[in-house]
């Protein structure tokens, strides 16, 4: 897990070398869909959670979550007219990914993998392919092609909505992930020892790292962990939260930051231990803003980096967690 996050920039880089998404933008024009669908499990739900921001708020289209259970258990067959179907795996060849991309094409979606092994069962039943490139990952914690397929997806998003200003952020995102590689988060991550559960906030398009940071918890350090919206926050999951349970909030310079700010500044006032990066009140090392898509992104690093070196201070194996294993075959 260590050395796969250190290659996170690198990787990043050689998926931008590579202009396959110029042509996938070029058929998903001439598809011009009505809707977006997205698809994926664990770590690759929330690239979902990500991309969704991304399509509705830059694109202006309808996204939807796809459901593989109402097509493999309930054996359904949803109208898929006019949709654009998006699943993102590592993998490629969990079972319910692979039938739910085939049904999809099926029933008249345009069907887009994003995925690490572009030879694998997924991206055969697409009719686009959208390569993340990130090399072999070995550690069951994936990190590189997370951030791989943001990145895939801020890209093909930049392109899709013509957007300049996002087009050449994303090209700076290398360049920013090794200087985030420098951040570091062990005060966070010490603070968990004796934590019975953790917290992870942000919102609009943080809300999918703060997602993927709270499972990495879960699986890497066993410590039950949340992410939520920090406007969900506020509803029932305050009450669970106790000076015990840290809660790690994460900003980006848009409209969404001043409502992380304002958690921030409620929380501490309520005594609870809360960190921060990219808000007006960090106490976690940052490497500033720059676009506020990409920045969420680049916040993977040192979360990554700070959960894998709290695990082996505890005597836990952070590349190989008990009951897990690389490729999840669900169904």
């Amino acid at each position: 897990m260590a050395r796969e996050t250190a290659e996170i920039p690198a990787a990043a880089a050689r998926l931008l070398a590579d202009d396959t998404v110029s042509s996938i933008a070029g058929r998903v024009r001439a598809a011009s869909p009505r809707i977006a669908v997205l698809c994926g499990r664990g770590s690759s739900g929330h690239v979902g959670v990500y991309l969704r921001y991304l399509f509705e708020a830059r694109m202006g289209l309808l996204v939807s979550a796809a459901a593989p259970s109402v097509m493999t258990a309930y054996r359904k067959r949803p109208d898929m007219r006019d949709a654009l179907f998006i699943v993102v795996s590592q993998s490629g060849r969990s079972p319910d990914l692979v039938i739910a991309t085939e049904v999809a094409r099926g029933l008249g979606a345009l069907t887009l993998a994003i995925v690490n092994d572009a030879e694998s069962p997924v991206a055969a039943a697409a009719d686009l392919v959208l390569p993340i490139r990130a090399g072999p990952e070995r550690a069951v914690a994936a990190t590189k092609s997370v951030v791989g397929s943001m990145v895939a997806g801020a890209r093909l998003v930049a392109e899709l909505a013509g957007d300049a200003d996002l087009r050449a952020a994303v090209g700076r995102v290398p360049d920013r992930l090794a200087r985030a590689l420098a951040c570091d988060w062990s005060a966070w991550a010490q603070s968990l020892a004796a934590a019975p559960a953790a917290f992870v906030a942000a919102r609009g398009y943080g809300f999918g790292t703060a997602r993927e940071i709270a499972l990495k918890l879960t699986e890497t350090l066993r410590l039950p962990a949340l992410g939520f919206s920090a406007a969900e926050l506020r509803h029932g999951p305050r009450a669970a939260i106790s000076p015990a349970t840290p809660v790690l909030c994460l900003a980006q310079g848009d409209e969404a930051a001043a409502a992380v700010d304002d958690l921030v500044r409620d929380l501490r006032a309520g005594g609870e231990t809360v960190f921060s990066a990219g808000g007006a009140a960090d106490n976690l090392p940052w490497i500033g803003s720059d676009h506020p898509i990409c920045d969420p992104v680049a916040m993977l690093v040192p979360a990554y980096r700070a959960i894998e070196r709290a695990a082996r201070a505890r005597g836990l194996d952070p590349d190989n967690p008990p009951h897990l294993s690389k490729i999840t075959r669900t169904l």
